[in-house]
């Protein structure tokens, strides 16, 4: 996973200037189980069926010739594919490049960037473009960023690997950081504008 920063983000390190149409919100830190558990469920709700994969690749040999070797097999195959699968998604959490995402700060959010304030002199500022999606849950905006371009990924099977077995990359913006039910109704206009949720 490459870091934010490298997919477009910007390190800033001096003042901002002062925005007063900037939705500011409080400080908040995402902590790592949390999020490992959210990017879970977002990779298995999309790649459940691959799990299919090896349980029918396996499972065929036991149709011509029936041995619960092949059943035991094709079980255990698809079960290490789950483990491999959710430890590459885990193990984002543990990754140097990604302790940006789980840095305690506060965000500014306006029509030109997502700023992430560790304070007032430092911080890393995320333009729009960098956003691919915005997921609303009952309770927080999850703001996944683009992958890498086509150009960015390597080459032959290991391009194939990394496009097809991505991680998801993710802010998770909960409603009780915002510091009144005004700025997640400005919040929500905003992403509508940005048509990033229906309107």
């Amino acid at each position: 996973m490459q870091q934010p920063n490298q997919r477009g983000g910007q390190r800033v390190q001096q003042q901002q200037p002062f925005n007063p149409l900037a939705i500011r919100t409080k400080k908040n830190q995402l902590d790592k189980n949390d999020y490992a558990k959210m990017a879970l469920v977002q990779v298995w709700k999309k790649e459940w069926w691959r799990a299919l994969i090896p349980l029918v690749l396996f499972s065929l040999p036991a149709i011509f010739a029936f041995s619960w070797w092949w059943v035991a097999g094709a079980v255990i195959m698809t079960v290490l594919y789950i483990l491999v699968r959710s430890a590459q998604v885990m193990g984002v959490t543990q990754m140097e490049q990604s302790n940006v995402l789980f840095e305690r700060v506060m965000f500014e959010i306006d029509q030109r960037q997502i700023l992430m304030k560790r304070n007032d002199k430092e911080g890393m500022a995320l333009q729009w473009e960098m956003i691919d999606r915005v997921v609303q849950t009952k309770d927080a905006y999850q703001m996944y960023l683009k992958g890498p371009a086509a150009d960015q990924l390597p080459t032959g099977w290991k391009g194939w690997v990394a496009k097809n077995f991505n991680v998801p990359v993710f802010l998770h913006l909960p409603f009780k950081i915002f510091n009144s039910p005004n700025d997640i109704k400005l919040m929500e206009s905003l992403l509508r504008r940005k048509n990033f949720i229906p309107a």
